[in-house]
């Protein structure tokens, strides 16, 4: 019977010492790591809840990122329509100056530098690509760097390398946008202006002051033209402005969707410290008590052995 009775204490207090243990290391990892559980058998019956809301977070987050870089291309894009507007309408400033002082002397520097302006915008770049070029985002979309390369012999189409892919963005599991638009697309009408006014001056020589009367004639057809590019550029500007409203908008359903989810995700794998510091005390009281009674029973088990040992002798 005494063989027995100190077993079973033995187990007794082995198994409270392990409990506390266990129950000490967990205390002391969620304080540590500020999760719940170091691995999904932690979590129970709530492991495939946490994994299907980790998924979602995850592919949240991933379109929550291509949203980010998207809405940086469409804005370095912008910037691109604002220089390619600025270019037409410079020019056609230029023209109706011309037109309204009556004298042509400095019209071509002006066109010059306002076609370098429209030359640099199609060629805009983001992060080492070029926006405009169809997807070659590595080829420069035009060749152009001056007004006279318009009136070598080639045709305009010649001027421009970039490809014939419109991009779109996946923003959302169903939500995609068309960020693309092609150099060639947006600079022929532009170009062909600028190249009608420099055919002109070579085939009948520079403006003159005062205007001749088929000079005035040519520049009030040439100012229509550059009005008419300047109309279309806008119109492909508000597409990309209609196209950053809707990145933006993703972006904030996006942000919701992640903040909602997440907390989710905290409500299941997020420790409770105030309660987990509570548990690593009681914890460590109930390690030190049962080391103690594991103490205390091998001490009275040796001083038994011990009287044992001497009513034998």
């Amino acid at each position: 019977m005494v063989g027995i009775s100190t077993s079973t204490a033995y187990t007794t207090v082995l198994n409270g010492l392990l409990t506390a243990q266990t129950a000490q290391a967990t205390a002391t990892q969620q304080i540590s790591s500020g999760e719940t559980a170091s691995n999904l058998q932690g979590y129970s019956g709530q492991s495939d809840t946490l994994l299907a809301l980790q998924s979602v977070q995850s592919q949240t987050g991933a379109y929550l990122t291509n949203a980010q870089s998207t809405a940086n291309v469409l804005s370095a894009q912008d910037l691109g329509f604002t220089q390619l507007n600025s270019s037409a309408s410079s020019a056609a400033t230029a023209i109706s100056t011309a037109l309204g002082s009556g004298s042509g002397e400095t019209l071509m520097q002006s066109l010059g530098t306002s076609f370098q302006d429209a030359a640099s915008a199609l060629n805009t770049s983001y992060d080492g690509q070029y926006v405009f070029s169809g997807g070659a985002v590595t080829t420069q979309p035009t060749t152009a760097t001056s007004i006279t390369d318009l009136t070598t012999g080639a045709p305009i189409s010649s001027l421009f390398q970039n490809g014939d892919n419109v991009s779109t963005a996946q923003i959302g599991p169903s939500t995609s946008v068309q960020t693309g638009f092609l150099a060639d697309q947006l600079g022929t009408n532009l170009y062909t202006a600028y190249q009608s006014v420099q055919a002109y001056v070579q085939a009948n020589g520079p403006f003159s002051n005062p205007l001749t009367a088929d000079q005035t004639t040519f520049l009030q057809g040439a100012l229509s033209s550059f009005q008419a590019a300047n109309t279309q550029l806008t119109s492909a500007q508000a597409q990309n402005g209609l196209a950053q409203q809707q990145v933006t908008t993703a972006q904030t359903q996006l942000s919701d969707q992640q903040t909602t989810i997440t907390n989710l995700v905290g409500n299941i794998s997020s420790a409770n410290i105030a309660q987990a510091t509570t548990n690593l005390e009681q914890a460590q009281t109930a390690v030190q008590a049962s080391s103690q009674a594991f103490l205390a029973l091998q001490n009275s088990t040796n001083t038994l052995m011990s009287l044992l040992q001497s009513a034998g002798a």
